[in-house]
């Protein structure tokens, strides 16, 4: 029994001790926890509830070259409030809350004092610190809440809690708008347009805010203010002329609309600067519906057809083989090379015909064989040539998205006999709208080759942070005299050639048409669809601006660049003629004559009348005339009768009648010949009387 006993004691002491050395244990942990790894935990705890977010800064804006705005950041916020602040009693809550929730009602007329008075005591009652109590308000109505009963207590004491958003907008919509491009948070979408090629000056800089995470995992501001704040990016000026987008806009959404097409894209572009502006693209998205959905005028790589033949004769031209006014054979618009036989759009062309009016009527037999001719014993000479002439140079223009360029060579593994007749009418190939544009714009500018522009200045808060300038790709593309040769044939499209019914009486206009067909990769040629341009410039005798103008696939009969594009390149050019002054002849002035006769005067008020006289320096009489001078005679007016207002103009007459209390029906225009109440007859008040004018 007392082993037993001895045995227990044992059992109860080695438990005592085991406890003992537990708590220990306990106590030893806690201890290390608390004083040395305590930092290390306190930051652990302060990982999980505090957090710093970013703050996104207000996005730079675009403007036109005018200064109207192209895309803009707009301010929006959210609204949450703390229901429970340290400073916020049950008595001034209670007393505030009617007052609160009639001014959200009033302010967002989305529900009734009764519901926003509801909400917010339940959300009081559930002691919620983050309450979500509207998103995505305007900068008036944010600074309006903030004088609300209760918000105006401040964070302390009233609890709101204003986080600053933003949205981008264009405000001119679709003008534009692929040009202008998107930068979207999404990385997996592509950045495009300016906004995607200038970002790192338009995003600025982010700032910092600590959150604290509170219950439902829902993070609120730590502090009223910011860590860090914001620095908002910097503003893009571009060189886009928002009235002639408009213009170009409108006018090829009309074509388009009219032709059927699938698409289209018109640019507009300053000849000495390279400064682009107008660029419209446009897209069939419905049954007559078109929107900018991507940038064709630099993407949409192509066989240009004929508005490529420039470049053929230049390079032929350049290499001495050719001159504007020798004879070539045009083989009556039919012409077999090898197996394949050539047509031209419109056959029936003299045999012999001029380089400069096989230019000016399109004909592609006329082209291919001359080159062919010139250069079938050297294919590459042709290549070459084309090359010196930077045509296929990369343009490194400021916004992404610009396609390869394609001139095939004689090493290329699909070059074939027919390669060089085809090439030198604008197929096996591939240009884009802007490559051919700037082209053009090179032999406008005498030759210089002018990198395309399409953003001029970067500005911070009014600032000017940078400049742009187009770059030289060429000083020279050929010689003057090339240069020389060219503008003659290009300004005879337009004054006989496929382009004479754009001929303008004030200004001249250079250029080419071009018809190509569209090739449907491994399918070829599709006789139904066809690709129509127009390229140019003008005044063609004092180059200011070029532009090209491309429709695909026309569906509605026409097809050929003179119906199809020649009009929508006429309607910009006339805008834009029309609406710079500068470009227009000075009117002619003639020596100073005498007007034998006496100028014409109309009856009227005297006062007027002898001060114009006076500034103009012509002797007046009064009463009587003479030969040489002008006489004014007071016209006698009397209450009761009816004045005399023969000779005189409307208004005048008008004035005089009314005032005596007639009513006046006039008819006509110009001065008073005949009135259907007589001069001097007794006055009847509101009767009606008619005046004759002429």
């Amino acid at each position: 029994m007392a082993e037993k006993k001895k045995d227990i004691l044992w059992r109860v002491y080695l438990v005592f001790i085991g406890f003992i050395l537990f708590a220990l244990a306990i106590i030893v942990q806690v201890g290390r926890l608390q004083f040395v790894e305590g930092d290390y935990w306190k930051r652990k705890q302060d990982s999980l509830t505090l957090r710093y977010y970013n703050i996104e800064p207000m996005r730079g804006n675009i403007y036109a070259c005018d200064g109207s705005l192209l895309a803009t950041s707009l301010p929006r916020y959210d609204v949450h409030v703390d229901l429970m602040p340290a400073g916020l009693k049950a008595a001034i809550f209670n007393d505030n809350v009617d007052s609160l929730a009639f001014s959200l009602s009033a302010l967002f007329k989305d529900k009734s004092k009764a519901e926003y008075k509801r909400i917010l005591r339940e959300a009081r009652r559930d002691k919620n610190h983050y309450f979500l109590l509207k998103r995505n308000i305007s900068f008036k109505e944010q600074k309006a809440i903030r004088t609300f009963p209760i918000f105006r207590l401040g964070k302390n004491k009233g609890g709101l809690i204003i986080t600053q958003l933003s949205r981008r907008e264009k405000p001119f919509k679709n003008l534009a708008s692929r040009t202008i491009g998107y930068k979207l948070d999404n990385k997996e979408v592509t950045p495009v347009g300016i906004e995607g090629a200038f970002n790192n000056y338009l995003q600025g800089t982010k700032g910092k805010r600590l959150m604290q995470r509170i219950a439902g995992n829902v993070w609120k501001p730590v502090n009223n203010d910011n860590e860090i704040e914001p620095m908002d990016g910097s503003d893009v000026v571009t060189t886009i002329d928002l009235n002639i987008q408009d213009v170009a806009e409108n006018a090829l959404m009309k074509q388009l609309s009219m032709q059927g097409a699938d698409m289209g894209c018109a640019i507009l572009m300053e000849v000495a600067t390279g400064e682009i502006k107008a660029i419209a693209n446009l897209k069939k998205t419905g049954e007559d519906t078109y929107d900018e959905v991507l940038n064709f005028a630099i993407s949409q790589a192509a066989e240009p057809g004929s508005t490529f033949k420039l470049a053929s004769y230049m390079v032929a031209m350049e290499d001495g083989y050719l001159a504007p006014e020798d004879i070539i054979d045009s083989y009556g618009g039919v012409h077999n090379f090898g197996s394949y036989t050539m047509h031209d759009s419109h056959e029936g062309l003299p045999a012999k015909i001029s380089v400069k009016d096989a230019f000016a009527h399109s004909s592609n037999v006329s082209v291919a064989s001359a080159i062919v001719k010139s250069y079938q014993k050297n294919p590459q000479a042709f290549i070459d040539g084309l090359k010196k002439l930077h045509i296929d140079d990369d343009l490194g223009i400021q916004i992404q998205g610009a396609n390869k360029i394609k001139i095939k060579d004689t090493k290329n593994k699909t070059w074939s006999g027919l390669s060089l007749p085809l090439m030198s009418i604008g197929y096996e190939t591939q240009l884009s709208p802007m490559q051919i544009l700037t082209f053009y714009n090179a032999v406008a500018n005498n030759g210089k080759m002018i990198q395309p522009l399409f953003v001029k200045e970067i500005r911070n808060k009014g600032t000017l942070v940078k400049t742009f300038k187009s770059k030289v790709i060429a000083d020279s593309i050929c010689s003057q005299a090339t240069i020389a040769k060219a503008k003659i044939m290009l300004e005879e499209v337009v004054k006989t050639g496929t382009a004479s019914h754009i001929k303008h009486a004030q200004y001249t206009i250079a250029g080419k048409t071009g018809t190509a067909q569209i090739a449907n990769g491994a399918l070829g040629f599709n006789k139904q669809n066809y690709q129509a341009s127009f390229c140019g410039y003008f005044p063609a005798d004092k180059p200011r601006y070029s532009c090209i103008v491309v429709i695909y696939a026309p569906s509605k009969g026409a097809y050929y660049g003179a119906s199809v594009a020649c009009p929508v390149f006429k309607e910009i050019a006339d805008k834009v003629y029309a609406l710079n002054v500068d470009m227009h002849d000075e009117l002619q002035r003639y020596p100073d004559s005498t007007y034998a006769g006496n100028p014409l005067f109309k009856s009227g008020r005297s006062n007027p009348t002898a001060i114009a006289v006076k500034n103009l320096s012509l002797p007046v009489e009064t009463p009587s005339a003479g030969w040489n001078n002008q006489s004014l005679k007071a016209i006698e007016i009397t209450d009761s009768k009816v004045p005399n207002v023969v000779g005189m103009g409307l208004r005048d007459a008008m004035y005089l009648l009314e005032g005596q209390g007639l009513i006046v029906k006039p008819v006509g225009r110009g001065t008073v010949m005949r009135q259907s109440i007589q001069a001097g007859q007794k006055i009847e008040k509101g009767k009606q009387i008619v005046i004759e004018l002429s």
